[in-house]
């Protein structure tokens, strides 16, 4: 008799999964009425300015490939898309393509492939950028892997794009979900979750003001806490039978006419009541349970206040020791992403430039609590994350426009003190102005000091020489704005926002005149010169790989070999070892971002033993707040290993995957690591949504020596400070690299 139901649910089950009707015209063979190839938009969203055209010359196979080039655009890239409008059962996608290229410069050229989840939400992304392609190339076949998470994929996009000049043609696309033809997937049913019906204040919360006092602030404080517990444990929110959002914007009103304590408790406790009092749970882990247990959770002042009952507190109480364990509707912990949590279901309400008190609140609380429950870093937030909630619930009822609203939510993520939370808001971009200067500028030696050039024109290298330094911008000191822009600008550490702050402020304006105070050895001299404008030319680029056409490794003094990693290709190694074999030492140069993966390649050649190098910590699945450890290693005990010295620069632009590099290769022998601080901003990065259109991201790893050392924020372990000199800027001098040498050559 037990038989029958579940032969039953097997049928409804298959009959629920349907194998794909999709025809990917990977060969673009099949045209339209108006002779494009099927199912391709080579308008890329009516965004493309390149030339785009379907080529029966130049092809890899049967009638046609498609060719994209700059033609007269001045925008930066061009890009042909093949979307597909479909759930998949599967894990893993993978786009093979075959480009042929010719004279690719200041980009490159490359097959792409995303999945978007929910509100158009961006869950895996690769454009082959890792792999440079560059130059002129015949026809070569190219892949790109993404992960594919079924439970929240809701869109496939596949392509090809280029980045820069020069013109590339694109050929024999296939695209497979764990290793099949995509025609042969089999389709999801659609996703149904009751928080998705709820769309009562999708054109506001209905709560236009927000006066907050000292009264109402602490109530607000706990409210903005429970809220965030709620949602990450009770199991009517966590499966997705409430818009917690919405849910918010309903009881928000009634806690704003709170006049007393026991008032507020008992609104807030009716609030728990409301969703139903949790199943017992016979699978629930204490803290002490998590196998390699790295943090404990932190409920803010949810356990330590006096204004909830003890009935309240004790049903929260309850509520952790019985909390939902399986699939949270709103973050994802899987091992899809490394271990990283993704933050699923959370909408960015786009339509809201300037979203009204109501939204402003929800946007502090989802990050708060984000922040709070998963964030692997949060012990390391120097002013208190418990002091940050009550600290900008006044400053954001305040805000009075999309401008301030932009400000006040970086001012926020600034006390995360991440490297990567960087920012995507239109309006706070907007604030930075259209504008830069056509030379370069940093901080040495506490100065700001002219450094190089970005392009020779309008007399740049006439007006400003190498080593001014330069007191004030536009009438204001160099020392006002800084003040100014710190709170501003997150980052790991102060040599982090240093770097930062002259592209992203300092040099940058609306306007294009521009005036400067200099001392020019020790003499004032005011000059004044137009900026160029942003969109026109690639700062960012220059910044991290100054000399791009410059070889990735090369001998120095004959018995020196430098490799620079912003440079570097996996596929280079096998040259690199006969190129530097019998060499002093190898100067690695990781003042830059690593453009291909060295820890394991490069890596296992200097190291010839297996051992750990990195800890990581990361949110542990089913206990919210808390966090475990694993080694990771690297080395190879066979095969030929490098036996001379390493010595590896750093600075403030060694960041992420640059300080991972970094403490992959100092477990190796004969490493010595030179420079100044690091960007202190390692691990996988995972992206924030918050209302107004607001992107954020945070790193979803902590990241520790084997040793237990922290990374976060310190950096990594150097062995010898050396940093630059205003009088070696001027001479023209690398003193880190000069270092590098005497090191090398010293016995």
């Amino acid at each position: 008799m037990l038989k029958k139901p579940a032969l039953l649910l097997a049928l409804v089950f298959t009959c629920s999964l349907l194998r794909a009707q999709v025809k990917f015209n990977g060969n673009f063979e099949q045209l339209d009425d108006k002779g494009n190839p099927l199912g391709w938009d080579l308008t890329f969203d009516h965004r493309n300015t390149y030339d785009i055209h379907l080529d029966s010359t130049i092809k890899r196979q049967g009638k046609y490939s498609i060719s994209i080039s700059p033609g007269k655009s001045k925008d930066g890239y061009g890009a042909i898309n093949f979307p597909i409008n479909h759930t998949f059962h599967g894990k893993t996608l993978m786009l093979i393509g075959s480009i042929k290229t010719e004279n690719v410069t200041d980009g490159w050229a490359g097959i792409w492939l995303r999945v978007d989840g929910d509100d158009k939400k961006v869950l895996q992304f690769d454009n082959m950028q890792k792999q440079a392609l560059t130059g002129t190339n015949d026809w070569k076949e190219y892949v790109v892997r993404v992960p594919y998470n079924e439970d929240e994929a809701l869109t496939v996009n596949a392509g090809a794009l280029l980045a820069g000049k020069g013109k590339m043609w694109v050929d024999s696309l296939r695209l497979y979900l764990d290793d099949q033809p995509i025609e042969q997937a089999v389709i999801m049913p659609g996703h149904s979750y009751a928080a998705d019906k709820d769309t009562a204040f999708l054109k506001g919360s209905g709560i236009d003001t927000i006066i907050v006092t000292k009264q109402n602030s602490a109530y607000l404080t706990l409210l903005g806490q429970l809220w965030g517990f709620l949602k990450y444990h009770h199991p009517a929110i966590a499966k997705g039978d409430y818009n917690w959002d919405a849910e918010l914007f309903r009881i928000l009103p009634s806690v704003l006419k709170c006049k007393t304590d026991i008032e507020f408790s008992k609104v807030a406790e009716h609030w728990v009541d409301m969703l139903g009092k949790p199943a017992p749970c016979t699978t629930c882990k204490t803290a002490a349970q998590i196998k390699d247990l790295a943090g404990t959770p932190h409920y803010g002042n949810l356990f330590n206040n006096t204004i909830f009952s003890k009935s309240l507190t004790g049903k929260l109480r309850y509520m952790i020791k019985n909390r939902y364990t399986g699939r949270n509707y709103y973050v994802d912990l899987g091992t899809s992403n490394a271990g990283v949590p993704q933050f699923q279901h959370e909408k960015g309400y786009a339509k809201m430039t300037y979203p009204d008190a109501g939204y402003r609140l929800l946007a502090l609380y989802r990050y708060w609590n984000i922040i709070n429950y998963f964030c692997p870093n949060r012990h390391l937030i120097t002013e208190g994350w418990d002091n940050v909630l009550p600290l900008f619930i006044p400053k954001l009822s305040k805000v009075r426009n999309k401008t301030e609203y932009g400000k006040t939510m970086v001012m926020l993520i600034a006390h995360i003190h991440d490297g990567h939370a960087f920012i995507q808001n239109d309006a706070f971009e907007a604030t930075k102005g259209q504008y830069r200067v056509p030379f370069q500028a940093r901080f040495i030696q506490n100065k700001f000091v002219v450094t190089g050039y970005y392009k020779d024109t309008i007399g740049v290298k006439n007006i400003f020489k190498i080593g001014d330094v330069i007191t004030a911008i536009n009438g204001i000191s160099i020392d006002q704005l800084l003040k100014k822009y710190l709170p501003i600008t997150p980052a790991s550490n102060y040599g982090a926002q240093l770097r930062d702050i002259p592209g992203n402020f300092l040099l940058r304006s609306k306007n294009a005149a521009f005036s400067f105070s200099l001392l020019r050895d020790n003499k004032p001299v005011r000059v004044k010169i137009n900026g160029l404008e942003v969109s026109k030319t690639d700062f960012y680029s220059l910044d991290w790989n100054s000399e791009p056409k410059s070889p990735a490794y090369r001998t120095l003094n004959g018995n020196i070999g430098y490799l620079f990693a912003g440079r570097y290709k996996n596929t280079d190694l096998d040259d690199i070892k006969k190129k530097f074999a019998g060499t002093r030492g190898i100067i690695l140069d990781l003042r830059c971002y690593p453009s291909d993966e060295m820890e394991f390649t490069l890596g296992n050649y200097l190291k010839p033993y297996v051992s750990p190098f990195v800890k990581f910590t990361s949110a542990s699945n089913g206990y919210p707040g808390t966090f475990s450890s694993m080694l990771e290693s690297n080395g190879d005990k066979t095969g030929e290993h490098y036996k001379g010295k390493v010595v590896i620069l750093v600075n403030a632009l060694t960041q992420s995957n640059a300080e991972f590099v970094t403490m992959a290769f100092q477990t190796a022998p004969n490493i010595t690591v030179i420079g100044s601080t690091t960007a202190g901003a390692d691990g996988n990065i995972t992206p924030i949504t918050l209302p107004g259109d607001f992107g954020t991201y945070m790193y979803g790893l902590g990241v520790y020596y084997p040793d237990g050392t922290c990374a976060q924020r310190k950096g990594v372990k150097i062995n010898y400070f050396v940093e630059p000199t205003i009088s070696g800027i001027k001479a023209g001098r690398d003193e880190v690299l000069e270092k590098a040498e005497q090191l090398i050559a010293s016995k």
